[in-house]
Formats: structure tokens, sequence, C-alpha cells
């Protein structure tokens, strides 16, 4: 019997649930008792991603067409809880799909989808999504590299950083803004499909970090790389549509990945307290600490509801669902470094040995709170649209009319 209820599992189709099912198999056989060796080192993980492609996870992103199931949001997000409650890779690589992918999905033409998401979603292909640059991340309107159009394409010049799985890629998916105009919120983006052996393109070795061992990190540069107007995804100036779309989708990602390693971080606490006994009592026997599992296990279970919230807003192709998305992933990743953080210190100076799994959960859940945007800026556009539509919304009925500073 699974510690956590299974609320919203029951919203999927039976076909659905055999998707989790699979994904938790994975997780409890494979990927779990594997975790700590995987994440020894910051190299890729490719026995993971072997496995995740080999059972369809990762083709649950890709159109049927192309060999994938084109899965819900729904059901994507109940995967990559399973496989972050006991691997950041392992989950990184599925969202990391979503991020690198859905542009080509959503704006590449017919012969080009049809030459590159079939090896995608088998894995006999990789892509990465090269969008963050030195001066600009989720100021997207910020970006500095530049798409001149000469001839038949597009002379590419710039540099990227922070590009996750690029020395694995055999494709990157660059955003970048038109030449000749000037950084801004009126620039025209353009989204390019770039071969990472193009004459021009130059990856770095991987980028020391703290955590997520498995998937590495690297700064790409291009000097005059000349695209194929064929490469372009969507029309001149869709660039910022097809990124935010990619966005959007990753940052439920992520907090579906932040939800599952603190469900894993708050198993594994209360499995401890349970084991541990103190002055004769089992630790778990004590008030102080049962309220304190108890303060942990409601709000990861009121944070579920908000990303399933924001996953069914996706796919109802609700206009909201971008702030759905920021509302999930500043709440889910900032709770989950909170249960992280309690759950080691639940365990004592267990939790801070590198063999205890907490100790990697707590370096790993960090860059959840920065991934995508990080808390702070989701929390100026969460306040920025609630002041903007508070404006144009229905007047609170206990208000007289007129202005509030007539009270």
């Amino acid at each position: 019997m699974r510690l956590f209820a299974d609320f919203y599992v029951q919203a999927l189709q039976p076909a659905e649930r055999m998707w989790v099912e699979k994904a938790r198999t994975l997780a409890r056989d494979t990927i779990g008792p594997h975790a700590a060796e995987t994440a020894k080192q910051d190299i890729f993980a490719w026995d993971t991603f072997r496995l995740l492609c080999g059972s369809g996870i990762v083709g649950t992103a890709f159109p049927s067409a192309y060999g994938g199931t084109e899965a819900s949001m729904q059901l994507r997000i109940r995967l990559i809880e399973e496989l972050g409650r006991v691997c950041s890779a392992a989950a990184s690589i599925v969202t990391g799909t979503d991020l690198s992918s859905r542009a080509i999905v959503a704006g590449g033409s017919e012969v080009l989808k049809a030459q590159v998401l079939p090896g995608l979603c088998a894995g006999e292909l990789q892509a990465a999504f090269a969008l963050s640059e030195p001066g600009a991340g989720s100021d997207v309107r910020g970006l500095a590299t530049q798409a001149e159009r000469v001839g038949n394409g597009y002379r590419l010049t710039g540099t990227k950083k922070y590009i996750t799985r690029a020395n694995t890629a055999d494709w990157l998916v660059v955003i970048a803004r038109l030449a000749n105009e000037p950084p801004g919120r009126n620039a025209q983006l353009v989204a390019l499909l770039v071969s990472t052996r193009l004459p021009g393109v130059n990856i770095s070795e991987p980028v020391h970090k703290l955590g997520w061992f498995g998937v590495p990190i690297c700064d790409v540069s291009f000097n005059s790389v000349e695209v194929p107007l064929a490469y372009r995804l969507g029309s001149v100036g869709e660039g910022f549509e097809l990124a935010q779309d990619a966005l959007v989708r990753a940052r439920i990602g992520h907090a579906s990945m932040a939800l599952g390693r603190a469900l894993g971080a708050l198993e594994i606490a209360a499995t401890y307290c349970n084991d541990r006994e103190l002055f004769g009592e089992r630790l778990g026997s004590k008030q102080g600490v049962q309220w304190m599992l108890a303060d942990l296990f409601t709000q990861i279970e009121a944070s579920r509801a908000l990303v399933f919230q924001a996953a069914l807003a996706y796919d109802q192709k609700d206009p909201h669902a971008p702030m759905a998305a920021s509302m999930a992933k500043l709440h889910a990743t900032d709770l989950g470094m909170r249960v992280i953080t309690d759950a080691l210190q639940l365990v004592g100076g267990r939790g801070y040995l590198k063999s205890f799994p907490l100790e990697r959960f707590f370096r790993d859940a960090k860059l959840n709170q920065i991934g995508e945007g990080s808390s702070e800026v989701h929390k100026t556009v969460i306040g920025r649209d609630l002041m903007r539509r508070i404006a144009h919304s229905e007047r609170h009925p206990c208000l007289h009319t007129g202005s509030t500073e007539l009270y």
C-alpha cells in the first residue's frame, strides 16, 4: 500500500493508469535502486535515458504519427512525479523532452517533423532547448542572439548558457531575435532547429554544478552558423509563442518533479521516524514529530491539487494556463525545498551523509526553484497579472460604488 492516496490517478483513463503503473514499476525496480550510482558523476545518464525511451515513457510527449502516444499533461505530471520521487535525472529526462521537443512538434513543417520526431521519440536522437543567455533568461524578450536573414536561410550569431543536454544533443531548438532589432518587448523572435554538427556551433565542456547529476549543462556559441530556411519553426515572429508554450509545459513538469521529490522525502523521513527508537519509544510516536509530518503531508496534497489544476488547464487550452503553471511551479518548488529541509532535520545527522538519499534530494531540490523562471520571477508574473485583472473584474459585492478611498 502506498503512503499517498492516488486521488488524481482516478481522473485518468484505464490505459493511462497503466502508464503510471509502468513508471512506478521502473522507479521501484530499476531507477530507484540505481539512483545513487547515477548521481555520483555529472555525466549523461544513458542507461536511464534508454530505459525511459524503450519503455515508451519518453514517447508520451510525441504525436502518434511519429511513434509516440501524445499523452495529456494530466498523465505526464503523474509520470514525472513517480520518477521524481526517486531520481532527478530520470524526471529531468522526461521534462526535458517537453522543453526541447515541443517547439518542433508545434512549429515544424510536416517534412521537418517526419525527419526529426521519430528519432527523438525512439531515443535515437536528442534535442536541447537553447534559450538562456549570459544577459537573458526569464526575460525572453531580452535575448541578444541574432538570426540574420541571408539567402535561403538565416545566419545565427550569439551565445547561450546553461543548456541542459547540449553535449549529447543532435539538434538545438534556438530562440533568437531577428537581426537589426534591438532587444526589448517589441523585438521579433524566431525559433530555429540547428544541427549541432553545423560549422560554427561550439559546445563547451559540462559546467560543474551542485546537484542534478546525470543531466549535464553546457554553454553553446554560434559563430555565423548558416541555418536553412526549412529549419525555421513556425513563422517569423512566432519564436516567443513557441518558447512560451514549451516553458509552460516545462514549468508544470518542474512543479511535478519537485512534488515527487517531496513525496519521496516525506516517505523516507516517516519510515525513519517509525524505525528510530528514542528513550524507549519510537520517534514517530512523539506529538511534535507527528505534527511536523502532518503539516508537510497536508501541504503536499494541497500542492498536488494545484499542479493537477495547472495540467488540466493546459490540456483544455485555457488562456489562463500559463498563470496556473506559474502558481503551481512557485508553490510546489518552494514547498519541495521546505519538505526536504524538514525531512533532513527529522532524520538528524544521518540525513547529511552521502550514503543516505536525502543528501542528494537536498542538493537537487534547489534547482527547481531556479530553473524555468525563479520563484521570484513567478511571484512578479502572478502579482502583475492579478493587478491587471482586478481593474477589469466584477467588483466585490460588499464594497460600495466609487473609490475605496472614500471609506
